[in-house]
């Protein structure tokens, strides 16, 4: 099913990996990798949802351009709508989510079924890289600068023989210089304000890189994990998921931005966990509230944004990170989260093999954030094990 044998990826990982017992954000036992046919005797892997991801895999295929990129609506969140600032163009940040789509089925650059694809998407990738590391086309922002740099991260850590580093440490670099007086980042470099939803992006980026020896200031990580800390919620009641989805604070939810009269969401509750997870405190005081925010919470998204919305990018945004959350939390956290999310996804996939988004940048984004949380038990991408 995969493109890499379990060997192969054993030994990738331990050359990658010579230099991580100096990283102290990676936590213990991280680079336990599994197979798919271990994780479906646990459970966590059918028949059902690999096929469903190989589906997906094939429908991505089919809609690579050329010059290597997937077309989307390049644009930007407004409120619960998506403002399109350039239609079916070249898009750094889905071009990103579909190359590490096929990394999470085990898919090398140039080795495989799609390997061509992979290492296509990637070398298009790394020319949008400016010379001030801003990973950028078509008027694409941080949000897909921070997917870029994640999925050069995940590629070089995973091995290959793509020329990668140099241009990975520049575009964490430009994370690095972008990070405001608050901790946090926003939708465009060097912007005076910051939020949950692209914070958390820059932060998983700049995991995966300092995860495989790329240089990432200490004090960087630690401004960010104090933002993101001063946006949880830690006083007040514990709210039904109605009253949540109505934007009112509830304890253990995180807020858009550290500000009293800030919004809440099952997709920025998602966030924060991971971020915090991302900046190395798995402390359960701070996970604990959240992570049950999450629960209480799941059933009613995915409803709301999933189904009756037809894949709102809501919906694959907050379980991209909820996914994440939860599999690092691990135990009953994970047994009650993954089924939900993983037979919502098997309802939603079309005949076709691909995953609707109706509001947001296109179904290439719907499918490749899909397959992601598919594949994510398969541990094949670094950033996603435990």
């Amino acid at each position: 099913m995969s493109g890499l044998s379990r060997r192969d990826f054993v030994r990738r990982a331990m050359r990658s990996s010579a230099g991580l017992s100096l990283l102290p954000i990676l936590p213990a036992g991280a680079l336990a990798l599994q197979d798919p046919a271990t994780e479906s005797r646990r459970g966590d892997v059918t028949k059902e949802s690999q096929a469903a991801a190989a589906a997906g895999l094939r429908w991505l295929a089919g809609r690579a351009r050329p010059d290597g990129s997937w077309a989307a609506s390049v644009g930007y969140k407004l409120n619960t709508g998506y403002n399109v600032t350039e239609q079916d163009a070249g898009h750094t940040g889905i071009t990103a989510l579909a190359c590490m789509a096929y990394l999470a089925g085990g898919h090398l650059p140039g080795r495989g079924r799609w390997g061509r694809e992979v290492e296509d998407g990637l070398r298009w990738i790394l020319d949008q890289v400016q010379s001030d590391g801003y990973i950028t086309a078509n008027g694409s922002r941080m949000y897909s600068h921070a997917f870029a740099t994640l999925a050069l991260a995940e590629a070089y850590g995973m091995g290959g023989h793509l020329d990668i580093r140099e241009r990975l440490q520049r575009s964490v670099d430009l994370i690095v210089k972008c990070q405001n007086r608050e901790g946090g980042w926003r939708y465009r470099p060097f912007a005076a304000d910051s939020d949950m939803s692209v914070t958390v992006c820059q932060v998983m980026a700049l995991r995966a890189a300092r995860n495989i020896g790329i240089n990432v200031p200490k004090a960087t990580i630690e401004r960010a994990s104090r933002y993101v800390g001063k946006s949880a919620v830690r006083q007040g009641p514990r709210l039904p998921a109605i009253a949540l989805l109505a934007g009112k604070r509830s304890k253990g939810s995180f807020l858009y931005q550290p500000d009293a009269r800030s919004r809440i969401s099952f997709a920025m509750t998602a966030a924060g966990v991971a971020a915090l997870h991302g900046t190395g405190n798995y402390s359960a005081e701070d996970i604990r509230p959240g992570l049950d925010a999450l629960h209480s919470e799941q059933d009613l998204f995915s409803q709301t944004w999933g189904v009756r919305e037809d894949g709102h990018y809501f919906f694959y945004y907050g379980h991209y990170y909820a996914t994440q959350a939860m599999y690092v939390a691990g135990g009953d956290d994970w047994a009650r989260y993954w089924p939900k999310v993983r037979d919502a996804l098997l309802r939603m996939q079309r005949a076709n093999g691909s995953w609707q988004n109706r509001v947001g940048p296109g179904d290439a984004f719907g499918t490749a954030v899909a397959c992601l949380i598919l594949q994510l038990p398969y541990r094949y991408l670094p950033i996603f094990q435990r």
